[in-house]
């Protein structure tokens, strides 16, 4: 059977079907059953062994840019060791990454433990900024939209009900 008839039974093949030339073609049982996944490895691998598979060129620029893809942007879980996920052994020199990692945050909203405060209705409201929230009345919000809706009782953003909306930013 040609390539092209091989690639066209693919897409009348089910989900289970799917999996069962995988595991032809890999030598392993497939561990997704995302129908659209398993087409497009078993598509590749099938063209792959027709044609050619990669240059060892190629091979070597997937191998650097997967040492780099591995790098954890937050630590483990619990319970999360290396026995429940075997890491691959590496195939060059390991590099240490280090430093912090920058928080996205608006630039237009003042540095943690800044008090804001608003008059609104005869009333004056103060909110103590955090590292990552709003603290009004004892309770921590994540934004100063929940804020302003926790004052007001309606829908605002937070920006223009503190007045932080039109403030400029210099760094």
């Amino acid at each position: 059977m040609s390539m092209r008839h091989q690639i066209a039974s693919l897409e009348r093949m089910t989900v289970g079907q799917l999996q069962a030339r995988y595991a032809e073609v890999f030598g392993e049982p497939a561990r997704s059953g995302n129908r659209q996944w398993l087409f497009r490895r078993v598509a590749w691998r099938i063209q792959a062994m027709a044609e050619g598979d990669l240059s060892e060129r190629a091979r070597e620029r997937a191998r650097e840019l997967a040492r780099d893809a591995d790098l954890r942007v937050k630590p483990p879980k619990d319970g999360d060791d290396a026995t429940l996920h075997p890491q691959p052994q590496p195939i060059g020199p390991l590099r240490t990454v280090s430093g912090r990692l920058s928080l996205k945050r608006d630039p237009r909203v003042p540095v943690p433990g800044t008090k804001l405060t608003r008059n609104f209705k005869g009333h004056e409201y103060r909110v103590i900024v955090l590292p990552n929230g709003f603290e009004y009345d004892g309770q921590v919000f994540r934004s100063l939209s929940a804020v302003a809706h926790a004052i007001t009782g309606s829908h605002w953003n937070g920006m223009l009900f503190f007045g932080l909306a039109d403030r400029e930013v210099t760094e």
